[in-house]
């Protein structure tokens, strides 16, 4: 099962990912709001226990290297297969937010630019894990589009200031996860220099991992977090560890995240800015009565 861009291979699972989440839908739009829960629930509680299940098939099964380094919760979608078991049946708006918009945007672009599938080394050794890929990242972006569209949560435009501040807070949980990997042997031990570590991520942590995405977000970084300030390195060029995103995240994600709001919540927009301009109206035509 080899996946390019754009192959047979890769319309089938695009589809079959678009599938489930319609399957899914009608399956569930006329049943009780109690079983809708149970049954995303069960599906977040699956895509969990499938992170760990990974360990039983290749690459991990035959490369243990590689199973203590990708069985920590070390990127963002990864780190949400975890957190949305719990951010589900939380009762935080916030939280939940963080889930709609993280999880259609994380899950959604893996399925469009399925980056894992494409690069694997020996693909037909690795159809299970390819599988998997699929099915986590499915689940991602399906279940919290579900969660909205079914009315379990509510998405409200003047919230998505939030955003940014969760998505540094799971960046910030992720970074601990890597270090940990580091300094307990699962991955190399870091060298003397605390900015670097031997094992990158698609996360963006610690630095833009040179490709095309992470340059982009740079641009947008200033250039104060782009430089070592004091010390035996003083004034080379490097992105600070989690700070560097910062800026990004809230002038990239907010505006994103505003126009997927709109979808849910255009009438509340619409409404605001109407009677914000009647406001202003009024005003304004009250100061001109006042001034004749």
């Amino acid at each position: 099962m080899i996946i390019e861009m754009f192959n047979g291979w890769y319309f089938f699972w695009l589809l079959a990912s678009i599938g489930t989440f319609l399957g899914l839908y009608f399956l569930l739009k006329k049943r009780s709001t109690k079983t809708q829960k149970i049954v995303l629930f069960s599906l977040l509680l699956f895509a969990l226990a499938l992170h760990f299940i990974k360990c039983y098939f290749p690459p991990y099964s035959t490369d243990i290297n590689r199973l203590y380094r990708d069985i920590w919760f070390v990127n963002i979608c990864g780190a949400n297969i975890l957190l949305f078991v719990f951010i589900y049946i939380s009762k935080s708006s916030t939280a939940k937010d963080y889930m709609f918009y993280l999880g259609i945007l994380g899950g959604g672009i893996a399925i469009l630019y399925p980056m894992e599938p494409i690069v694997k080394v020996d693909q037909a050794a690795e159809t299970l894990d390819i599988i998997r890929f699929y099915i986590h990242h499915t689940l991602l972006w399906a279940v919290p589009l579900l969660m909205v569209m079914l009315g379990h949560h509510k998405i409200s435009y003047k919230n998505v200031w939030k955003v940014p501040g969760s998505l540094m807070l799971v960046l910030a949980f992720i970074m601990l996860n890597q270090i940990f990997q580091s300094e307990l042997g699962f991955v190399p031990i870091r060298g003397n220099d605390l900015l670097h570590t031997n094992y990158k991520n698609t996360s963006y942590i610690w630095n833009t991992n040179n490709d095309a995405i992470g340059r982009f977000l740079s641009k947008f970084c200033p250039n104060f977090f782009k430089t070592i300030p004091v010390g035996e390195h003083k004034g080379e060029a490097k992105h600070w560890p989690w700070f560097w995103l910062l800026v990004p995240a809230y002038s990239i994600l907010t505006p994103i995240c505003f126009l997927m709001s709109l979808i849910f919540d255009f009438k509340s927009f619409k409404t605001d800015i109407t009677n914000l301009f009647n406001t202003i109206k009024s005003y304004f035509k009250g100061g001109l009565k006042h001034d004749i």
